[in-house]
């Protein structure tokens, strides 16, 4: 298992950024894929960007071109940076792993097996 607690989320205006970080223990963190997720109020989790052990990237369509995923293997951080953030974007945030080596790009939550607690991130119009 990895454990995983995610930080940086707030409230930013309709144009901002914010960063999330991710930081991760208990694993390799380089042989983890990392991904990112959103819950908005009475909606089901939903993908928003990955990047697998190996160094691919993956964004859903809603925030590509908005949001960069990177880490840090030195420091066993994933990171979720978000500029022009808008107000549909306000959701709770959770970072997510997959240790399986197999990571593909898959949008499922059901492909990460490890959770945080997630970050709220509320961006006001």
């Amino acid at each position: 298992q990895v454990q995983l607690v995610e930080s940086g989320g707030g409230l930013v205006q309709a144009g901002g950024s914010l960063r999330l970080s991710c930081a991760a223990s208990g694993r390799a963190f380089s042989r983890i894929s990392m991904g990112w997720f959103r819950q908005a109020p009475g909606k089901e989790r939903e993908f928003v960007a990955a990047l697998s052990w190996r160094g691919f990237t993956y964004y859903a369509d809603s925030v590509k071109g908005r949001v960069t995923i990177s880490r840090d293997n030195a420091e066993n951080t994933a990171t979720l940076k978000m500029n022009s953030l808008k107000p549909e974007d306000t959701a709770v945030y959770y970072c997510a792993a997959d240790t399986s080596l197999y990571y593909r790009g898959s949008y499922s939550p059901g492909s990460f097996e490890s959770w945080g607690q997630g970050t709220q991130v509320t961006v006001s119009s």
